[in-house]
């Protein structure tokens, strides 16, 4: 597996409206979480069928495929990838011999071993999963918290609609008998039992809150309470240009990393640590980084990982 690197540096410091989009929306949003192959990586599982969102953008035109508009100049240095140390123990769950083909082939673009190992998710943890998607990440995650671990999956109406049948079967696998299936809107994600969490993880979807018109604050909020003290809030995202904050959250999938902190920091998050890792300062970011209109970019996309935690 390509290992790349982590530049660590510390910081002092909703209801979605599923109902008014159309198939053309739809498809770029599940392939960007993940749901077919692509950045979002939550492949199927092996004894599933084909993605319902891979169909679906097969057969109608992504409008995401516009020119987007030019953004400001870029003045300073872009982040460039540092090696961050894998423990043994998260790259063992990364080489597991039962891992399935198509979770493997996502591994070269996501860096599967770094994230557990920067976010320090580990056995024993109760954690929980904002939009599984197929599971590429809730398995990684059952498998690093373990049997004495707990991890909430969830998932929308909307989302569930295409890949219900891929979650389920990736719930039938016995390395996830510890996965809580949780259906339920981004904007209130986490049942009354989800207290007290070590850490909440999203992975390339925090974008598509504002293009699905989620309460930002609410779903932030629902997260904050259902940490305990220290706990992590841990983001993945594709990086946006400066200047564009979310205006090309819908058409590139992609949101500039100030304005992501911003709305974590409103909810009284504070940011704990930052890592390169998934950094890539060729990426010009003018395009669109949904997996199906990525094509051979996918896993290639410029990246931030931040780790907050609930004071």
């Amino acid at each position: 597996m390509e290992r790349v690197g982590v530049t660590v540096r510390r910081v002092n410091s909703t209801r979605s409206s599923l109902r008014s989009l159309r198939s053309f929306a739809i498809a770029p949003l599940f392939a960007a979480i993940g749901l077919s192959a692509g950045c979002g990586g939550a492949t199927q599982p092996a004894a599933s069928t084909t993605s319902p969102s891979s169909a679906t953008a097969t057969a109608t035109p992504t409008p995401a495929q516009a020119t987007p508009a030019a953004a400001p100049a870029e003045t300073t240095a872009r982040p460039t990838a540092q090696a961050f140390p894998v423990t043994p123990a998260n790259q063992a769950i990364v080489d597991a011999k039962d891992r399935t083909p198509e979770d493997r082939a996502l591994d070269a673009g996501r860096h599967p071993a770094e994230t557990l190992s920067f976010f320090g998710i580990g056995p024993g943890m109760k954690v929980a999963e904002v939009i599984s998607g197929g599971g590429y990440t809730t398995e990684l995650l059952a498998r690093a918290v373990g049997p004495t671990g707990t991890v909430y999956g969830q998932n929308n109406k909307g989302i569930l609609g295409f890949v219900d049948k891929a979650w389920a079967a990736r719930l039938a696998r016995p390395v996830t008998k510890n996965v809580v299936r949780v259906d339920r809107e981004a904007d209130d994600p986490f049942p009354p039992e989800a207290h007290d969490l070590d850490a909440v993880v999203d992975v390339l979807f925090y974008h598509d809150l504002y293009w699905l018109n989620v309460d930002r604050a609410k779903h932030n909020a629902a997260i904050f309470k259902a940490l305990k003290s220290g706990g992590v809030y841990a983001i993945i995202d594709h990086s946006g240009r400066p200047g564009t904050g979310s205006t090309e959250t819908k058409t590139l999938h992609r949101i500039e990393e100030k304005t992501l902190r911003e709305d974590v920091e409103k909810a009284g998050f504070r940011l704990a640590a930052e890592a390169s890792f998934l950094r890539n300062p060729d990426d010009a970011r003018d395009w669109n980084a949904a997996p199906n209109a990525a094509a051979e970019r996918r896993g290639k996309s410029d990246r931030f990982a931040l780790k907050y935690v609930k004071p």
